[in-house]
This record gives structure tokens, sequence and C-alpha cells, in this order.
């Protein structure tokens, strides 16, 4: 299978980058962060995505979306990574859109899908409560009340969590803590009684949140898919989330190796460029080569995705894993390179290490998704 785009990916890539260079800048991202903004992000400016399709790009056409489909959520990611953009893609056209596709009832499309493709309607996916990465340990509980259920339970690391309209929350229905069998999945008003939030900043500005459910009441219309099946659901929604991390993190290590050899090309010492030094230039072309590796086993994943292929699980934490290892060698040899002015603030390049590291850390490090393609594979 040839991993090349088709003219029209190609056109939502250069539409993507010219948007979020021009609306979205990496100056957007320090002025969020300056600034302390309550919401994390700047909604006209995702107002504007809803407008170019961003926010509907994996929302099927009779919702009101484009149903470009992941290979074109991932070149949206991927712009967004370059740029450092601060805005609710992840959580709400990729987690919040692939949850209602795989899991919703036709009431539960028709109801959300169109608004998140106008960008009115803000998800957040509520799944998990360990110290690390683990679907399956879900302690929140989900028990029968009236006509629906109960639910008690915290959940942490829930992106953009505290600006959310909706939570999709991973609550236990029955089977013990670890198990995946007795999940499900609920769509929860994130203003409903008995839910509250605690806002994180994290250590590259982004947020996160704290959610806490205290008998919240939900009814049956509530449930995403089956009473108890709902970890298969989470995990085609983790996929989709973890390909699409992968080409934010492609995006945040191309960037970083194009801002590493402008400054090679400019930084003066013992009166020559820094870039003739041929250490330097073989760390370079090394990189370059990284990069592109994780490039294709991104699209590998994305495209995976969209062919409903079998392997997809595989080959989404292969992509998360090796993007998030380049990820973490692009920024470094870019701070590295930079000299000890790298971490300053007058620099952007610290700002990709610290959304490298965020994103590296989101669903599953390198450990995470080595162990899980090693189960996947039988070993």
């Amino acid at each position: 299978m040839a991993l090349v785009l088709t003219d029209d990916q190609k056109m939502i890539r250069e539409s993507a980058d010219g948007f979020f260079k021009t609306e979205a800048p990496v100056s957007q991202h320090r002025h969020l962060r300056d600034t302390a903004d309550a919401t994390g992000f700047d909604r006209a400016t995702w107002a504007k995505m809803a407008e170019m399709g961003f926010a509907g790009v994996l929302v099927p056409e009779e919702y009101g979306g484009a149903g470009f489909g992941h290979v074109a959520a991932g070149l949206i990611m991927e712009a967004i990574g370059r740029n450092l953009s601060a805005a609710p893609m992840l959580s709400t056209a990729v987690l919040g859109t692939t949850a209602l596709v795989a899991g919703g009832s036709s009431e539960q499309q028709a109801k959300y899908l169109p608004l998140i493709a106008e960008g009115k309607r803000l998800f957040a996916l509520a799944a998990d409560e360990a110290a690390r990465h683990n679907p399956a340990h879900v302690t929140t509980t989900a028990t029968p009340s009236g006509n629906g259920f109960r639910l008690n339970g915290v959940k942490g690391f829930v992106l953009d969590g505290h600006v959310a309209d909706t939570l999709i929350v991973a609550a236990r229905t029955s089977g013990e803590d670890k198990d995946k069998d007795g999940i499900t999945l609920f769509l929860v008003d994130a203003k409903a009684a008995g839910v509250s939030n605690e806002r994180r900043s994290m250590v590259d500005s982004r947020n996160a949140a704290r959610v806490t459910l205290a008998d919240v009441q939900v009814d049956g219309a509530d449930v995403l898919g089956a009473v108890g099946g709902g970890f298969a659901i989470l995990e085609k929604i983790l996929d989709a989330g973890r390909a699409c991390l992968a080409a934010e993190m492609l995006g945040v290590s191309s960037e970083s190796f194009v801002k590493t050899i402008d400054y090679l090309k400019q930084r003066d010492q013992f009166g020559q460029k820094i870039g003739t030094f041929q250490a330097l230039q073989h760390r370079a072309a090394h990189l370059f080569c990284e990069v592109e590796l994780a490039r294709s086993a991104t699209l590998r994943a994305l495209v995976a995705l969209d062919e409903k292929d079998d392997r997809a699980s595989l080959f989404a934490s292969l992509a998360k894993a090796k993007s998030g290892e380049v990820a973490k060698l692009a920024t470094n040899e870019g701070v590295q390179m930079h000299g000890g002015i790298g971490m300053t603030d007058d620099f952007d390049i610290g700002f990709y290490m610290k959304r490298a590291r965020a994103a590296q850390e989101t669903f599953g490090d390198i450990a995470f998704h080595g162990d899980r393609l090693a189960r996947l594979m039988g070993y």
C-alpha cells in the first residue's frame, strides 16, 4: 500500500498550514500562557476552525460534517503541532466525534454531531483514573437508579474538561477494577448536579481537569453503546486520539527541526556558521531521518483507521510510540543545538519541548505502547 496523500488531502494540508500559521501561531500560544486565559484557547479561532470544516472533519456528511476521515484529521493535527495552536480539536473533533460515530445511537448522533461540526458543543473524555494511562482501570461506579444510573467517582487528566459541555464518562457497571468487561460509557451533561471539576494547567500550559462525580443521575438514553460493552468503544476512541496525537507530535518534531536548521544557518561561532560543523550536520541528518520514519508510521495508522483495518490498534500504538520518541529527540536536539538560550523565554523551541513531553504522556507513553504492541502481536 502506497503511503501517499491524495490531491484532496494535499489541499487540506495546505489549507490547515495556512490557517494555523495565520490564525493561531505560536505567538497566540504565548499570549494565552502569559494571560493565564481561563478557557485555554481562543473561542473565536475555534469558531473559524468550524467554518473551515476542521471541527467536523470526522463528522459524517449526513450530520453536517466534512467526513474527510482520519488522514485529514491527522493533517490538521500536524499543522496544530507545528504552530502549537491551542484548540479543542483533539478532545471534541477527534475523541467526541469518534465516540458518537463508534457507539452512539441514531438519536445521539443526530443530536450531537451537527453541533460538533458547527463548533457549538465541546466534549471531553473522562476515562483515566490511575497515575499513568490505563484505560481498563475504572473504579468509577454506575449503579442502577430509577430508569438510569447513578455515577460516583473521580477522573483525572480530562483534556478540556473545565470547558466541556458534555463528558464521555467510563464507569463500571460490573466486574473488578481492572476488568475490561463491565465498563460502560455515558454521555454526561458537564453542568449536571453532582458534577464538579478542577482545572489543572500542564507543563505545556494546556489544560486538563480533575472531574468529580457525586451521585450524578443519568438516564438509560445517556448510555453510549451497550451496557457493560464500553471498553471496545473506548479503545476505538483512544486509538483515534493516539493516531491524531502522533500527527500533532509529528508537527512538533518537524517544526523543531526547521527552527533548529534555521538557527544553525544564522549562528556564528569562531568566525563561521555553526551549521558548517560536521558533527552538527550529522545530528541534523539523523534527526531528519527519524522525523520521516515517524511520518510514515503516523500516516500508516491514520490510513488503517480510515480503512477499518483489523490491525488499526497495532498501528496506532506504533505511531504513538514512534512519534513520541522522535518528538523527544527533536526537541532535545533543538534545545541542545540552540545552546543555553534554547530554554530561555525569548526562543520558541522550549515551548515545543514542553508540548512534546505532555503529548508523549497523553493516552500512553512509549513504555505503555511497547507493552501493548507486544500483547497485540501475541508475545
